[in-house]
């Protein structure tokens, strides 16, 4: 589910949500995906930022469904307890904005 929804990014996302090109990069288990969003547009990789990314975000394909497709809103619980990994939330809220969920 979560290799479908990678390949759709691009056409869900609302160019100009970010004024300068910032990537995150995405560990979900077996799956590792950088997507750099920017004024223009959306891009995906498979793999590893060729640098580091502006955000990482680590946790199941399962919590990324339910955050993408049934519109869960994660709470401080969910970074506390490990569900959920990263090093910059407030980037995964405006990521999320960035196609209107």
């Amino acid at each position: 589910m979560s290799e479908l929804l990678f390949e759709q990014l691009a056409s869900g996302y609302k160019p100009g949500s970010f004024s300068k090109p910032i990537s995150f990069y995405f560990s979900m288990d077996s799956i590792k995906k950088t997507v750099v969003l920017g004024p223009d547009g959306c891009q995906v990789r498979d793999g590893k930022p060729e640098g580091e990314a502006d955000c990482v975000c680590k946790m199941t394909p399962e919590m990324f469904s339910r955050i993408w497709n049934e519109g869960y809103r994660p709470g401080m619980k969910d970074f506390m307890s490990g569900a959920i990994k990263s090093n910059a939330p407030a980037l995964l809220q405006e990521f999320m904005q960035a196609f209107g969920k």
